[in-house]
């Protein structure tokens, strides 16, 4: 399964994907916006979005370059890692 975290704090990004390859997943965070963003995105099965560290635009062009309508969105207002330990348990089971 792949997924996509949009936000959260950049010291933060290697336990983030630590956490989803212990639950067997590929994991590409992104913690600041850059230019290329939409394109780097693609088409992963589950979005996690960390709206309390994601500017608006970063949100909105996240959910814009995922509506094929096959991704999972999710919104998080904590960017910790027992939220995300907390939405794999949920979506990946």
């Amino acid at each position: 399964m792949s997924i996509v975290i949009v936000g959260g704090n950049d010291c933060m990004t290697r336990q983030y994907k630590d956490i989803c390859k212990s639950y067997k997943c590929r994991a590409k965070v992104f913690t600041q916006m850059h230019d290329g963003l939409k394109d780097k995105i693609g088409s992963p099965d589950l979005l996690v979005l960390f709206t309390g560290t994601a500017s608006h635009k970063m949100i909105k062009l996240a959910l814009n370059s995922t509506k094929s309508g096959k991704t999972t969105v999710i919104r998080s207002h904590t960017s910790s890692a027992s939220a995300l330990r907390n939405i794999l348990e949920e979506h990946i089971s």
